[in-house]
């Protein structure tokens, strides 16, 4: 009998390294891709079409998507904050968009600087870019959870943004513990809810472990049927605009819970070691440069 797949999104190259405070080369961000498809992730979000006034790190999202390695089966991923971003990634070569709501409407506010009703406006271009290139595209729900300006976040208002971005065309929704403070109880509470309105095979979920819960989270979504979590090699990143928000649940991590549990993830752990090193010497700048 073969064994159950579960499909892991690495976000480390965007979300991972967003927040690091030193400029990363990009071909230093190109080999940590490689190292990624080596490894066989199928699914790395390269990077972030964003102004760089506001995601300095993120600047070089041209030169990274032009010039990261290609493998057959491989989606490189990028996320966009509107029309003009989305237009500017599938330019450079996405293979599927990003979009990012929130739960929150201060979060939102502080985020992107519009409502959550704005928000979804703003995305419907970029639905219909995509739609006239055939590409996919996902949509991230923050504070799914908790968020650190209102505290805890109602699951039906988790509910409602997924739906809504579903209901533009979204084919994916990720919901995000956006500062790591879920605990098992309230994903239980908070998938409850979201799966009244939208079948598991369609949502996505993102954890940090801030707090030490991530794999005991993610079991918890398995148990609802969700088979599809994002990870960070390494354990990088965070969110500029949610304090205390550091350490994305590693990939490597993941890989092993899952193995254990008897999933099979495709990833060869020996090649992700290699990943795993690349990505600890960008976080402490030792990879910044040649």
């Amino acid at each position: 009998m073969s064994q159950p797949s579960v499909t892991i999104v690495e976000v480390g190259c965007r979300d991972g390294l967003q927040n690091e405070k030193t400029i990363i080369a990009s071909d230093r961000k190109i080999a940590l891709i490689g190292l990624l498809a080596d490894a066989g992730l199928t699914r790395i979000e390269a990077t972030a079409f964003v102004s760089p006034k506001w995601v300095p790190q993120m600047a070089d999202h041209d030169e990274v998507m032009r010039n990261a390695p290609r493998r057959p089966g491989l989606v490189l991923s990028a996320l966009v904050p509107n029309e003009e971003g989305a237009a500017a990634a599938i330019a450079a070569g996405a293979q599927e968009l990003a979009v990012f709501a929130s739960a929150s409407e201060t979060f939102a506010q502080k985020n992107t600087n519009c409502t959550i009703a704005q928000s979804i406006e703003r995305f419907r271009p970029v639905m219909a870019l995509a739609a006239v290139h055939g590409l996919p595209v996902r949509g991230y729900v923050s504070c799914a959870i908790d968020c650190p300006y209102e505290g805890a976040i109602e699951p039906e208002a988790v509910r409602n943004v997924s739906e809504r971005l579903i209901g533009i065309g979204c084919g994916e929704v990720a919901v995000a513990d956006t500062i790591g403070r879920a605990s098992p109880e309230r994903v239980d509470r908070m998938l409850a809810d979201v799966t009244r309105g939208i079948a598991a095979s369609h949502l996505a979920c993102h954890f940090h472990d801030t707090s030490g819960q991530a794999l005991a989270n993610i079991d918890v979504a398995l148990a609802f049927g969700i088979r599809i979590f994002d990870s960070a090699v390494g354990g990088l990143g965070g969110c500029p605009y949610a304090p205390g928000a550091a350490g994305n649940v590693a990939t490597e991590a993941v890989v092993a819970h899952l193995t254990r549990l008897g999933y099979d993830t495709g990833i060869d752990t020996g090649k992700l070691a290699h990943a795993r090193a690349l990505a600890l010497r960008l976080k402490t700048g030792a990879g910044s440069c040649d």
